[in-house]
């Protein structure tokens, strides 16, 4: 993959995880071609590397289209989510170097002044910072890659549940567990409170589903 085609991929990708390019939404290769300043060819070879990554799904004669995730396979990928995002937070309490430590204290308290502001979209960026700490406190690469590679899946997802009420308040209130517990070298707790925090079941599941119109409004 040249750097160019690498640069591209992310790009689309990044407007497919922040909800500008919408879930069952059609990518138009001429469009995106003129958007860009290239030729077809490497969009089209975007659009297969994004399909292998399940963003995308390519249909034959019919072009591509972001891809829509069901209810099944939402609740089967945060239970996934949950389980590495636990992980993460296990072997963090037991791995993270001071400064790691400091990186997330900081990173806690961004989000603290996101929610003060009553800023969903900004305690968004700072709570992807926040997680992305404790994945690299794992220091485990493997292991930060494939849970960074779920969670860029599940961005919109992700970022749609934090516009019900009152959940950035209640995250944040999650997050003071988890800093507490891998702050303490408590790696059973952390992991507890991360699968927990992470996963959707219940009313958060109910106000998901609720909210998923919002996600493809405008991709009819």
């Amino acid at each position: 993959m040249t750097k160019h085609s690498s640069t591209l991929r992310e790009t689309i990708e990044e407007m497919i995880a922040m909800g500008e390019l919408q879930p069952g939404q059609h990518l138009d290769e001429t469009e995106l071609a003129t958007r860009f300043g290239v030729s077809r060819t490497p969009i089209r070879e975007t659009l297969i590397q994004l399909e292998s990554m399940g963003l995308v799904v390519i249909r034959p004669r019919r072009g591509a289209i972001v891809a829509e995730l069901g209810p099944q396979q939402l609740v089967e990928m945060f239970e996934v989510m949950s389980e590495l995002e636990a992980t993460c937070g296990r072997l963090a309490a037991r791995r993270m170097t001071p400064e790691e430590q400091h990186v997330l204290l900081a990173a806690h308290e961004a989000c603290k002044a996101a929610v003060e502001a009553g800023e969903p979209d900004e305690y968004y960026y700072r709570n992807e910072a926040f997680h992305e700490a404790i994945y690299a406190g794992s220091h485990n690469s493997f292991l930060f890659e494939q849970t960074r590679g779920l969670y860029r899946r599940l961005r919109p997802y992700r970022r749609l549940q934090l516009r019900v009420r009152n959940r950035i308040g209640h995250s944040y209130s999650e997050h003071e567990g988890v800093v507490q517990a891998i702050l303490a070298g408590d790696g059973d707790k952390a992991a507890e409170l991360l699968r927990s925090h992470v996963m959707i079941q219940g009313q958060r599941f109910s106000d998901l589903m609720a909210s998923l119109p919002q996600l493809t409004k405008s991709a009819a």
